[in-house]
């Protein structure tokens, strides 16, 4: 099978600042005042991850909150750097990202301004944009609110608009990030149709999401995050009993995984 990403211990570090204050007399009081200076900390969301994918598969990724999911799709879509390793994916490959509310969007602007703004982003011309923007309006079903700026919108209308914008791009990359936990039901199941489509004309897929029904349904192969770690990567069934046990007593599953590996 092709190789489509390959990351080769692949990490990615955060600098978080505590106690950050722009105003001069605080900064000030912080040299005589230890618990008023500015405190930094390192932050690794992933450390040293290797892993290949290739074409065409569909790859659920898992994990606790703060396990470096979001990381690294955010990683794959170059939305970060890496600080190590390297992430390799094709040059001319389109990537449509279903990543978090916010991405690509701009409040002032009207639901249609941003489906044009979102579209040029991922390199299409107004007239490619033109040719599928009646398409895309239809499948978010906010034919009614695309002249009202998105700043109005609900999150499960900005939900609608960004996935129905990913897929009508036509990506050979689709990475989606929790989108499935906002909105109601039947745009959910509209949603998981898409994907599944995606999924049978080859198309490779990323999947973040907390429901191992979703992810059986899509997913092919799992990868099980923790603290930035890769601690599985293999079968859906397996992947997800190796989860549901890290949930359940975390120690014997880091014990687990050193066998796995």
């Amino acid at each position: 099978m092709e190789p489509v990403i390959v990351a080769e211990h692949l990490s990615k570090r955060f600098i978080l600042r505590h106690n950050r204050d722009g105003e001069l007399k605080v900064r000030f009081l912080g040299l005589f005042h230890a618990h008023k200076r500015e405190r930094r900390e390192e932050f690794w969301a992933l450390r040293d991850v290797s892993a290949t994918i290739g074409h065409g598969e569909a790859v659920g990724v898992v994990g606790r909150n703060g396990s470096g999911k979001s990381t690294l799709l955010k990683l794959i879509a170059g939305l970060h750097r890496p600080t190590g390793g390297r992430l390799l994916v094709p040059r001319a490959a389109r990537i449509g990202t279903m990543i978090e509310l916010g991405v690509g969007f701009h409040g002032q602007l009207t639901g249609q301004e941003n489906v044009y703004l979102n579209t040029s982003i991922h390199g299409l011309t107004r007239a490619e944009t033109d040719a599928i923007y009646p398409a895309i309006v239809a499948y978010s079903g906010l034919e009614h609110f695309m002249d009202v700026p998105l700043k109005n919108y609900s999150s499960g209308m900005h939900m609608r608009l960004g996935f129905a914008i990913a897929a009508h791009l036509d990506p050979d990359i689709l990475l989606i990030d929790e989108v499935f936990a906002v909105g109601d039901a039947e745009f959910q199941r509209q949603c998981m149709r898409t994907v599944a489509e995606f999924r049978g004309r080859g198309k490779t897929i990323f999947f973040v999401s907390h429901s191992p029904e979703a992810v059986r349904l899509i997913c092919r192969r799992v990868l099980v995050l923790e603290h930035g770690e890769l601690l599985f990567d293999g079968n859906v069934d397996e992947g997800l009993d190796f989860y549901a046990r890290l949930l359940a007593d975390p120690a014997s599953s880091s014990h687990a995984a050193t066998a796995h590996a």
